[in-house]
């Protein structure tokens, strides 16, 4: 490859940064993701040390993760028609005060405003997350840098959910709990400053109605719209396989794989490099059809389950690791940026905002079946039932893009419908911390 097809590729993948919205509201999606970890890393730390019980660990990820994914669709169709320069700095101000109340409670804990917090909060976050996601669609589209865009927002994110973890562990280790929260408080602060401060943000789309015409609004075009009924679907069912290894994680790396604390973190640290390198990858890969990406790349993680399932041996467990975080670090940006080619302007927010809360309600599927199929039989047994599940559903979704062409997007007509697989998480990212 010539040096200026290679520059001409990077220039090409960093247009979207000139474009001065995208660039605030890629600098407080990243804040964002990165401030989240640090707080899930120090709540996590600070439920377990101060109950010293696992279901009360466990209950801190069912209100922050599981239940808002029942709460966000409603907040987010009560707000996105509201100016987004006044309604998203507000969320993160929110967000920056409930977190100073966590710090203030660090220091007199009582598990259930805790857990009411942290239930608000991850409302407030996909809410956030869904008008992040609708503004960027109305502000790069039109230029046609919407998958730049994406591919820079997923390098984004894969590097915050490496640089937040390790931020908030590090804090908690050598400050405190009560630290790392400030912390995460103070960064939500710099977001709403950011954002409030930029003139270019785009408008709200569509008439003024009840908010309440608008939750209808936003599910009737997701039931009847098939590509996007698809994309939800498959993404669900994904998603409940894809997390189903995620409690067992540690469980596998002990009784199968026979390593200690150090070769458990080298395997995380394998599928979070992987994740990295699929991020990067999407950069060059990116004008491919999109249908090709999700597809492809969700069979890579299916694969990776499947050697992890006879993997014997540390380093062989983490080659796979590395190609399935490959496949999660593509996976997850392309669903998203098929989604989006699917819907309208004036329903992005509403309908990304299914996408990330399906996500959070999946997942907490996932991990139920996960433990009870290694209660009931091994570790070896849930990769493998994952990984086969995950290949049938690509198997069941190339069928069904081939059977129902034209199209998945309004846009790109030449692309196919398809029931995609939706967003991997990588085994760092939800495991806990």
């Amino acid at each position: 490859m010539q040096p200026w097809t290679t520059l001409s590729g990077i220039r090409a993948t960093l247009a979207p940064l000139r474009v001065p919205a995208f660039g605030r509201l890629l600098a407080g999606y990243t804040l964002n993701s990165f401030g989240d970890y640090v707080g899930l890393v120090a709540l996590a730390v600070l439920v377990y040390a101060e109950t010293g019980s696992a279901m009360a660990t466990t209950a801190l990820f069912v209100a922050g993760q599981f239940l808002p994914a029942f709460l966000a669709p409603a907040a987010t169709a009560r707000v996105d028609q509201l100016p987004l320069r006044a309604i998203l700095p507000s969320i993160y101000i929110a967000e920056a005060a409930i977190f100073g109340l966590l710090a203030t409670l660090a220091g007199s804990f009582a598990l259930v405003p805790v857990l009411a917090l942290a239930c608000l909060d991850g409302a407030l976050m996909l809410t956030a997350r869904g008008l992040t996601r609708g503004a960027v669609n109305s502000v790069l589209t039109p230029r046609e840098l919407l998958r730049e865009g994406n591919a820079l927002m997923n390098v984004a994110f894969a590097a915050s959910n490496v640089g937040g973890t390790a931020l908030g562990g590090l804090l908690v280790h050598v400050f405190s709990v009560a630290t790392a929260l400030w912390v995460d408080a103070v960064s939500f602060a710099l977001i709403a400053v950011l954002l409030i401060t930029s003139r270019q943000l785009p408008r709200a789309h569509g008439e003024p109605e009840h908010f309440r015409a608008r939750i209808r609004g936003g599910l009737r075009y997701a039931r009847e719209s098939r590509p996007v009924r698809q994309l939800l679907l498959g993404q669900s069912i994904a998603l409940v396989l894809f997390t189903l290894i995620v409690p067992i994680e540690v469980v596998y790396a002990d009784q199968t794989l026979h390593t200690d604390e150090a070769g458990f973190g080298l395997l995380l640290a394998s599928w979070g490099a992987g994740v990295v390198l699929g991020s990067l990858l999407f950069v060059v890969v990116k004008r491919h059809s999109t249908r090709a990406l999700v597809l492809f790349s969700t069979l890579a993680i299916g694969v990776a389950y499947l050697g992890m399932a006879v993997s014997r041996e540390l380093w062989l467990a983490c080659a796979f690791c590395v190609i399935g975080g490959a496949g999660n670090g593509i996976q997850w940006v392309a669903v998203m940026t098929a989604l989006q080619e699917a819907t309208p302007a004036e329903l992005q927010a509403r309908i990304t905002g299914l996408l990330e809360s399906s996500t959070a309600a999946m997942t907490g599927v996932g991990f139920l079946l996960g433990g009870v199929i290694t209660s009931l039989f091994s570790p070896p047994v849930a990769f493998a039932a994952a990984g086969f599940g995950v290949v049938v559903l690509v198997a069941v979704a190339a069928i069904a893009g081939k059977a129902a062409l034209p199209g998945t997007s309004p846009r790109r007509p030449e692309e196919s419908a398809l029931m995609a697989p939706g967003p991997a998480h990588s085994m760092h990212e939800l495991s806990p911390p």
